[in-house]
């Protein structure tokens, strides 16, 4: 779980790298904005679920699922305060950003520990 973590803050990270270039610097925040609203929930879910990792069953479960239901509201919020807070968002790469920092789960499975 962890790794899927980091490798979702590198995609953050590389994202903006790549918007910076093409974009400039609105695209790079933005881009970084998109990502970290991804990637910030998913680490403090991965911490929560390793905390409950010594408890019975139905905890383990009860966590999963109530943490999966305030990651997805997290999001939600994140990407609300983003466009509230930083008024010159770029809708592309800040779409972009969280695609791919979404997407970024589905390789985790290949990077070796």
């Amino acid at each position: 779980m962890h790794k899927a973590v980091l490798l979702q803050f590198g995609m953050a990270c590389l994202t903006a790298a790549v918007a910076a270039v093409f974009l400039g610097a609105r695209g790079a925040l933005s881009a970084m904005c998109g990502g970290l609203a991804y990637a910030l929930p998913s680490g403090f879910f991965a911490w929560r679920l390793f905390v409950a990792h010594d408890h019975g069953e139905h905890v383990k479960v009860a966590t999963f699922v109530t943490g999966e239901l305030v990651k997805l509201v997290s999001v939600a919020g994140l990407l609300a305060l983003t466009v509230a807070l930083y008024g010159n968002v770029h809708w592309g790469a800040l779409l972009v950003g969280l695609a791919l920092t979404l997407k970024t789960n589905l390789f985790a499975f290949l990077v070796k520990t």
